[in-house]
């Protein structure tokens, strides 16, 4: 028996002191929540947590996003629908003031209406707005160019390749009031330049139709594009235009770079609905109205139709946000998060190892001082 090296004290402190390692760690555990508090207990699980804790807090503010997308639609919806109406109206007056029974002063006293009507929806085009974002007055529309004065793309559609497309303008005939009316033969196409890699051709059988100073360009595969030219400015010659592909509200609807729905909201204006020059104070006018109306009636009912497709695709993605979330937050919380009644019965268990191990260790710390009465 040794008084200078206690062996027995020594076993029992080391083991003594893997228990309270155990146990403080049982210990955070429980009380923070997590199983993996700090790097090295798992690697690997601590970094695969951590990104998918970072994708959840991301699907989180993607869902908020689409909320408030649906919001912005909602918001474009309601203001076109008072504006059809108006242009319901407004085909109302026409066709009023087209019988020959309206006197000359009936047909000024309906125009009078349709000019507030006019001011009205031109208002509306230009202030209906979310969060300070003008959405009728074509902001949020896919944007194009044109390298002459006088041209003006008005609308193209998302099957339309993102490049330039070369035309000629032949002629500019007008009508007895000075206004542009062009026909057949008007406008040609012409071919991409081969050595231009951003030059586009349009499709194979592409047909150019006329409306006034308007000229819709279709070709297969719902390839639309949609110009205008200015009778003041307008001239005659070869003309490009740049399809960007740039000008949609793009909403971000997922956790990830590149996961966005870009919402187009087509211009809602006089102008884009033909309805800039409409006059009911004579009969010819008002005949000519009727059919002006019933055009921007089916423009409307277009731009809306694609506003509710949009809608219905938001709610969507808000469906399947919510469910990977769900699922996701499911998988976080088997990898990191603590099984409190398992992790409670090692705790209790460290706890009875710990109460020992003092124990033992007490003992073995007073067997020195029992060695003495052998100097008795």
């Amino acid at each position: 028996m040794r008084i200078r090296y206690n062996e027995s004290a020594v076993i029992a402190n080391a083991a003594l002191s893997q228990t309270e390692s155990k146990f403080n760690v049982s210990s955070e555990r429980l009380t923070t929540g997590y199983k993996v508090n700090h790097a090295r207990e798992n690697p690997s699980g601590i970094a695969i947590g951590k990104r998918m804790s970072a994708q959840i807090k991301g699907l989180g503010e993607a869902r908020q996003n689409a909320s408030n997308a649906i919001s912005v639609v909602n918001t474009a919806e309601g203001a076109m629908t008072e504006i059809q109406s108006m242009v319901q109206r407004l085909n109302e007056l026409a066709v009023s003031a087209a019988t020959g029974v309206k006197t000359d002063e009936d047909r000024v006293a309906l125009q009078a209406e349709v000019s507030q009507l006019k001011s009205e929806i031109e208002r509306m085009a230009n202030e209906t707005e979310f969060n300070g974002k003008k959405l009728l007055n074509g902001d949020c529309d896919l944007k194009a160019y044109a390298d002459q004065k006088g041209v003006y793309v008005k609308y193209y559609s998302d099957e339309v390749p993102v490049g330039k497309y070369s035309l000629q303008i032949n002629s500019l005939p007008t009508d007895a009031d000075g206004n542009l009316d062009l026909t057949d033969g008007c406008v040609s196409l012409l071919a991409a330049d081969p050595t231009d890699d951003y030059a586009q051709d349009f499709p194979q059988g592409a047909k150019i139709s006329y409306s006034g100073n308007k000229v819709t360009i279709k070709g297969s595969n719902e390839f639309e594009i949609n110009f205008t030219l200015d009778k003041d400015t307008a001239t005659t010659g070869q003309v490009n235009l740049d399809m960007t592909g740039m000008g949609a509200m793009r909403i971000q609807i997922g956790s990830n770079e590149g996961q966005v729905l870009p919402i187009r909201i087509m211009e809602v204006s006089l102008d884009s609905m033909s309805l800039t020059d409409i006059d009911v104070s004579t009969q010819e006018g008002a005949s000519r109205a009727i059919e002006l109306t019933k055009q921007a009636n089916a423009y409307i009912s277009t731009v809306r139709a694609r506003i509710g497709a949009y809608e219905n695709r938001l709610e969507h993605t808000e469906s399947i946000t919510d469910v990977t979330i769900e699922k996701m937050t499911g998988a976080f919380s088997r990898l990191l998060d603590t099984d409190m009644a398992e992790e409670m019965t090692e705790y209790s268990n460290q706890q009875v190892l710990n109460q020992a191990g003092i124990s033992i260790l007490t003992q073995a710390n007073q067997r020195p001082s029992e060695m003495l009465q052998l100097l008795q």
